[in-house]
């Protein structure tokens, strides 16, 4: 038992570091886009990505919990 006593967290507040988020300009969107749609289909990319923006979502999620 006095092992876990060393488990408490009693006045412990956590503190949450989140990464920064790149920013893109629309016109470096638009030719993402472009390239995206360029793609041959079923290209293993498109759902790479798909995974970048869901953790996209979650570091704003981060960021907006500061």
């Amino acid at each position: 038992m006095i092992f876990l006593n060393g488990c408490a967290r009693v006045g412990f507040e956590a503190q949450v570091a989140c990464p920064p988020m790149v920013q893109y300009s629309k016109a470096e969107q638009a030719q993402v886009a472009e390239e995206v749609a360029a793609l041959p289909e079923n290209a293993l990319i498109v759902d790479w990505l798909a995974d970048y923006a869901v953790l996209r979502a979650q570091l704003r999620v981060c960021q907006s919990n500061r």
